[in-house]
């Protein structure tokens, strides 16, 4: 698998990364099969959150071989330094490392997020520490919405941004367009979740009963082969350095059978396909508008 550099951060990353998910739930022995094939595969990079289940647990023990030779990523969600300094300790042990190669606050989506992790006995004092102090190599924060990430770059000079860089999204609003052009100018990572997003479940019943329920939204059909390449393709010429997978295996280990075809041009055939198809989805878009702009 080609690695591609992850803007500035000095990183050179597999285009397809692991996301933790991948190994909540599913035991230790699926998590150390998943990685190891992972590994044989060319996959450098791997991200994880104290959010996702057990997935710290069972990655981290996965990863233990591989530790030295691969990028970890971490996550939080908490705002407060106290908080999170609790949680990153734990994240450490689990995760069996003296360092995160990445850490990311975790979801940044409101006026509130950010206030928080920059005032007074916010996460930020703790980040800026820990960065200086090389526990924490890079820094950055995932988002749900466009405002608040482009507020957050104005207040400090991240290393990396996780966002949804979909196809769907972008057709329907133009979203990730103004992330990807700020890119070009800070020089930051851009790393693109949701690329294999197709739309959001209707309801409950329809994510309990399709085979990718740790999904937080509902990604093509594996029969939907050339629509999931189409979409790979969208996500990296919209402006992502690398994709990340979404919660299941099967879903993953697609990604990165296809990672080498997903960074030749898009066609014009494929976009041709994907036009068609968002007619039949654009009723089902996966975020909402709130006054803070689009959110999960």
């Amino acid at each position: 698998m080609q690695k591609r550099a992850l803007g500035k951060t000095g990183y050179d990353v597999g285009a397809i990364v692991y996301g933790g998910i991948v190994s909540m739930n599913d035991g230790q022995e699926a998590s150390d099969r998943y990685v190891a094939w992972s590994i044989d595969h060319g996959v450098n990079y791997y991200d994880v959150a104290p959010t996702y289940g057990d997935a710290e647990e069972k990655l981290g023990r996965s990863l233990i071989p591989y530790r030295k030779d691969i990028l970890l990523a971490c996550k939080t969600t908490q705002r407060l330094k106290a908080d999170a300094e609790k949680e990153l300790k734990r994240s450490l042990e689990l995760l069996h490392t003296d360092h995160f190669d990445v850490y990311q606050l975790h979801s940044m989506t409101t006026q509130e997020d950010i206030d928080k992790a920059f005032g007074k006995g916010g996460i930020m004092e703790m980040v800026v520490k820990l960065k200086q102090e090389g526990v924490l190599r890079k820094v950055g924060f995932s988002a749900h919405s466009e405002q608040a990430a482009l507020k957050l770059l104005e207040m400090y000079d991240f290393d990396t941004v996780l966002f949804s860089m979909n196809w769907m999204l972008d057709k329907n609003e133009g979203i990730g367009r103004a992330l990807a052009k700020k890119a070009q100018e800070k020089g930051f990572g851009l790393l693109g979740m949701k690329s294999l997003i197709e739309r959001a479940w209707k309801n409950d019943d329809e994510k309990a009963a399709s085979p990718y329920t740790k999904s937080w939204c509902k990604p093509f059909d594996v029969s939907q082969k050339e629509l999931r390449v189409a979409a790979m393709k969208y996500s990296i010429e919209m402006g992502s350095d690398v994709l990340v997978s979404p919660g299941n295996f099967e879903n993953f280990s697609f990604m990165v059978e296809h990672a080498d075809e997903v960074l030749k041009p898009l066609t014009d055939d494929e976009r041709r396909l994907l036009d068609a198809h968002f007619k039949n989805v654009a009723a089902y878009p996966f975020f909402v508008k709130t006054n803070g702009g689009w959110a999960a």
